[in-house]
């Protein structure tokens, strides 16, 4: 005579991420690096899906536009790629679909007339407030976990660690 099978409860088991890699035997410092990497990645996932629901937009997008706000006069493209770690290519093709949607223009540079310098149009700046003032509120809200004191004291930490990582020499191959 067959049983009964059970039936399974619906049980969400936590998606592997960055962190699962981790053993007992890793190093404390191995743990945290792959623990900063998952928030990142999950923090960023969220608000990529964030800006794609509600703006239409992507992150790319969203980070030229932020670059060109703090830069009023204007960023030549070399400029942008430099600040957004990505190649000159992808800034053309990210400057030429936010040029046709009339968010950026290009203007000839004054000082060489081969390159131009990207600027956020007035309509560009009216989208890119609207996106920041919601992009604030997506972090703040994934940081409502943390106390007060818990963020100071993870900035003032985070803060000590890039300076640590970027003046030590030791670690940088030649």
């Amino acid at each position: 005579m067959a049983r009964p099978r059970a039936r399974l409860a619906a049980v969400e088991l936590p998606r592997a991420d960055l962190e699962t890699r981790v053993t007992d035997d890793h190093h404390d410092s191995l743990r945290i690096w792959l623990r900063l990497l998952a928030c990142t990645h999950l923090i960023e996932a969220r608000v990529r899906q964030n800006l794609q629901g509600q703006f239409g937009t992507t992150l790319p997008r969203f980070d030229l536009m932020a670059q060109l706000e703090r830069a009023p006069a204007g960023l030549k493209m070399t400029e942008l790629s430099r600040r957004m770690m990505v190649t000159g290519g992808n800034i053309t093709g990210i400057t030429d679909l936010l040029e046709k949607e009339g968010l950026v223009v290009r203007d000839a540079d004054p000082d060489d007339r081969r390159a131009y310098r990207v600027k956020l149009t007035k309509e560009g700046s009216r989208a890119f407030g609207r996106m920041a003032a919601e992009h604030e509120r997506w972090i703040v809200g994934l940081f409502e976990g943390l106390s007060a004191r818990e963020k100071q004291t993870l900035g003032e930490l985070l803060a000590r660690l890039k300076r640590h990582v970027a003046s030590n020499s030791s670690l940088q191959r030649s």
